[in-house]
């Protein structure tokens, strides 16, 4: 998507047709007892699309706030993920019924939390997905922390094509044969950790263009990544954090700012890397 066209209300087209947000908002590590209050105060400060997963224990309090704001359910795009290859069925609908419980209720997009359960209960995760999305239960389906070689797997058994695949992506974290793949594939990537937990936040190169442009740092970050065409999953529990983080459609990263900041990948990661699983 090019820079310039990169407004509030931007959204990406998936594979299948239907539109997400091009910026997010993450809730992992988000404590249950305070999930509800901070998807409320992301709802209010304009974000429209919610990250979750099974994993975060706390898919029942996004369902929650947004039941109980004044969003109708069609206009927030909820993800989650599957974190277990037993009872999959079990899980899946688990998660549908905590954060839509409405009959009828669905999530947006729904993926695959890692391949770290191997080939053959992968295939068995991406057959139960595809089942929901054919039940109406998921609008899209997709993977995370998946290398070229799971994706290049799926093409032999996958009728339905991940819509996403959500990765650690940021300045010192680009992972280029990944997104080089998902780009030819029509594969939207999604990047967790954008902000890469504040590790990055003294860089001097990540501060010169903090101070050129008068944005913080966390700002930059955000910005180079819808960019670069990517759907950042920035998190806080923070009000005015949640605030600043949306505020990053009022100025435009230069094309040397851009080219400072990818020079930067030194395939550091601030999370496990799944990516390079059997």
């Amino acid at each position: 998507m090019p820079s310039s066209v990169i407004q509030p209300d931007s959204a990406i087209t998936l594979n299948s047709g239907e539109k997400i947000p091009q910026l997010g908002f993450g809730v992992y590590q988000s404590p249950p007892e305070v999930t509800s209050k901070t998807v409320q105060s992301a709802l209010d400060a304009g974000y429209r699309h919610i990250d979750s997963a099974q994993w975060y224990f706390n898919e029942e309090q996004v369902g929650s706030a947004i039941e109980s704001s004044q969003y109708p359910r069609d206009q927030v795009f909820i993800t989650t993920k599957l974190g277990h290859a037993d009872r999959i069925t079990e899980l899946l609908e688990g998660s549908v019924s905590k954060i839509d419980p409405r009959d009828g209720g669905y999530v947006d997009l729904f993926l695959i939390h890692s391949p770290s359960a191997g080939p053959e209960k992968r295939k068995e995760q991406w057959k139960a997905l595809e089942d929901l999305v054919n039940r109406g239960k998921a609008k899209n389906i997709g993977v995370s922390n998946y290398g070229v070689k799971h994706l290049e797997q799926m093409e032999k058994y996958a009728k339905i094509p991940p819509a996403v695949n959500q990765i650690e992506l940021h300045p010192w974290c680009q992972q280029p044969s990944i997104v080089s793949y998902c780009q030819a594939h029509n594969i939207a990537l999604e990047a967790y950790s954008p902000l890469v937990q504040g590790t990055k936040a003294s860089d001097p190169t990540l501060l010169k263009i903090a101070e050129e442009t008068g944005k913080s740092w966390a700002q930059i970050l955000i910005r180079w990544s819808l960019q670069r065409g990517f759907i950042p999953l920035p998190k806080s529990d923070t009000k005015e954090r949640i605030i600043a983080n949306r505020d990053v459609f009022d100025f435009e990263l230069t094309d040397a700012q851009m080219q400072s900041l990818n020079s930067l990948d030194k395939d550091e990661h601030v999370c496990l890397n799944h990516t390079e699983l059997p």
